[in-house]
């Protein structure tokens, strides 16, 4: 069975999307841009229950600084636009490596599969599920994604 938590720093606490909004407003000109969240998902397989419910607060979020979502991120899906990004196959992905070994250690068990992905959700002035024109769409995966990798 494939569990799915997504994990987000509590409001203020974000610097990673606080810059962003930043950059995306000021560098790169989309003015309509209201706000940016960033959340870490984690796909899991090959894990129990209690190993699961453990992993939660120790190896995907710090509950002190990260709040957690198990399956479904809340809000409705036609609120802003999101834009998900990941390692391709094959490509190495540091932080489901690292979560990973750190069940596994936890556990004392096998390994579990661990993928993992950023999530960013963005609210706009704009209108429609993706509420910027295809030019700053465009600037934006650019901005986001690695086209070397």
């Amino acid at each position: 069975m494939v569990r799915r938590v997504f994990v987000e720093k509590r409001p203020g606490l974000s610097p990673e999307a606080a810059g962003l909004l930043a950059d995306l407003r000021d560098f790169l000109g989309i003015h309509t841009l209201l706000g940016v969240r960033v959340l870490r998902r984690y796909d899991v397989e090959n894990l129990e229950d209690d190993a699961f419910e453990k992993a939660k607060g120790t190896v995907f979020s710090e509950p002190q600084v990260d709040v957690l979502y198990e399956e479904d991120f809340p809000g409705p899906a036609s609120a802003g636009a999101m834009l998900a990004v990941e390692a391709l196959p094959g490509q190495f992905d540091q932080r489901a490596d690292s979560a990973a070994q750190c069940i596994q250690l936890m556990t004392g068990g096998e390994r579990p599969l661990v993928r993992t992905a950023t999530e960013y959700r963005f609210e706009s002035a704009g209108e429609g599920p993706f509420p910027f024109t295809k030019e700053n769409q465009l600037k934006i995966r650019r901005h986001l994604i690695n086209p070397v990798e």
